[in-house]
């Protein structure tokens, strides 16, 4: 890669914070950034040993990086680890809301908390960080806001109406909030990952992974880093003239 073409993905300078940072996708997204040059503040709820190891990964890059562990569905949580951010320097660029989790079953045996816990986390969540970190980017009059949402938003899945749903609400969050921060050169992206070989896809069986490779036109899984190139890509100078995108990750499953 030349000089130019690096500079043109150089994140120097920047500050970025990843939710979900500890794990699979999320952790390749925090890798990613890091060795474009930014500060990554790796965000988690649970799972410290994990997110330890991502910071490990990160400093074996050399790159400089912190732990950020709070609840994303708390809006008080939020709202005190962007706040600490902050603190520490001053400034955010990049937000990405990669944080969700999955609480799978048939609409008529779905119990609420397992409606509100994937609603919050998926959906509520990145609309909390959202609102807390673009304060800081309309002073500094420009941001970066990338919104992992899911194949499963924009087709539907069945026993996942709580995920479907809240991806898909993530998708509306995108495109509302690329049309209103847009003058404030603030660029709000998605990126729709298919099945990837890493993450909610873990509790699949084996013969269930292989069945399920058969929908897609690539004939294999995704991987994280190929989700976090895309995420990189946004983060980029190169992608100053896009917002309101949904970047599909997902070997041709839905186009």
């Amino acid at each position: 890669m030349t000089d130019a073409l690096s500079a043109m993905f150089s994140l120097q300078g920047k500050t970025a914070l990843v939710t979900g940072g500890s794990r699979g996708i999320g952790r390749a997204i925090c890798l990613t950034l890091a060795k474009a040059g930014a500060f990554v503040a790796i965000n988690y709820r649970s799972g410290e040993e994990a997110a330890k190891e991502t910071l490990s990964l990160l400093h074996a890059e050399r790159a400089e990086s912190m732990l950020a562990p709070f609840d994303v569905s708390d809006p008080n949580a939020v709202n005190k680890g962007v706040e600490l951010l902050l603190e520490k320097q001053g400034r955010i660029d990049l937000l990405v809301n990669n944080a969700g989790i999955a609480r799978d079953g048939l609409i008529g045996r779905m119990k609420d908390a397992d409606w509100d816990e994937v609603v919050g986390a998926n959906m509520a969540g990145p609309f909390y960080l959202c609102r807390a970190v673009t304060r800081n980017m309309i002073r500094n009059r420009e941001g970066r806001i990338v919104n992992v949402a899911s194949t499963a938003g924009e087709v539907g899945n069945a026993g996942q109406a709580n995920y479907s749903a809240a991806k898909a609400g993530l998708i509306g969050l995108t495109k509302a909030l690329a049309r209103e921060l847009a003058p404030r050169n603030i660029l709000v992206n998605a990126v729709s990952p298919g099945i990837i070989a890493e993450g909610m896809s873990e509790h699949l069986t084996e013969a269930q992974m292989e069945a399920i490779q058969t929908y897609v036109p690539l004939r294999r899984l995704g991987a994280p880093e190929e989700v976090a190139a895309a995420v990189l890509f946004l983060c980029s100078p190169m992608a100053g003239y896009i917002t309101g995108q949904v970047i599909r990750v997902n070997g041709g499953l839905y186009m």
